[in-house]
């Protein structure tokens, strides 16, 4: 085919579109369809927004929850330690108790041992200190009461005399010594306890107008 036989040919006009009406490919108003389908996707990102704030919710409580019982747990293992610590700490209680009396003895010995057995008597102060020794060594400690206030911590009053050459409520004479594991009462001392009430001097004062 020649340039000419191309000239000649006739071009296709489209026909303009009539009046009030888009033209073709122009964008027109949304359809329904395409609204609908717009709300639904706000109301599933409402939701997941909403299901967001919960799941948050619930780890804050699970994180509460987890810092509780990991604080109790602490204060549990703390406890048992403490518990243990001194389970060990006077485990010779019941020991030390048993050989209370036999310190009583020995020290009963010494005190009303005669003149003519010092020898024996020496013997006798020998084992009473050793013995003493090994029961400091292991937490014991004596409770000197004789000539102290009364102590109902310490002491158990046996008897009570009224006596003027010692202060209203001093222990005028001790029975046997009481004793302390650490600071735990092993046994009382036990007492006698002056009762005299103090005496006192009332100044009279006359009144004057």
């Amino acid at each position: 085919m020649s340039q000419e036989d191309v000239k000649d040919e006739p071009v296709a006009v489209s026909p303009d579109p009539a009046p009030g009406q888009p033209e073709s490919g122009a964008a027109g108003a949304p359809e329904p369809a395409a609204a609908s389908e717009n709300a639904q996707l706000r109301q599933q990102v409402e939701q997941l927004r909403r299901q967001l704030d919960e799941a948050e919710q619930g780890a804050r409580k699970a994180q509460d929850l987890f810092i509780r019982e990991r604080a109790e747990l602490e204060n549990f293992k703390k406890r048992m330690q403490r518990e243990l610590g001194e389970s060990l700490r006077f485990a010779s209680e019941p020991l030390i108790r048993d050989l209370l009396p036999v310190v009583d003895n020995l020290e009963r010995a010494v005190e009303h041992g005669g003149a003519n057995d010092e020898s024996l008597l020496e013997g006798v102060r020998m084992v009473l200190k050793a013995l003493l020794d090994i029961l400091a060594r292991h937490g014991v400690k004596r409770i000197e009461a004789r000539g102290q206030a009364f102590d109902p911590t310490l002491h158990q009053a046996m008897a009570q005399v009224e006596s003027a050459e010692h202060e209203p409520n001093r222990v005028v004479e001790q029975h046997h010594s009481g004793y302390l594991l650490h600071e735990r009462l092993l046994r009382p001392a036990l007492v006698t306890v002056n009762t005299r009430k103090p005496t006192g001097t009332v100044e009279s004062r006359s009144d004057s107008d």
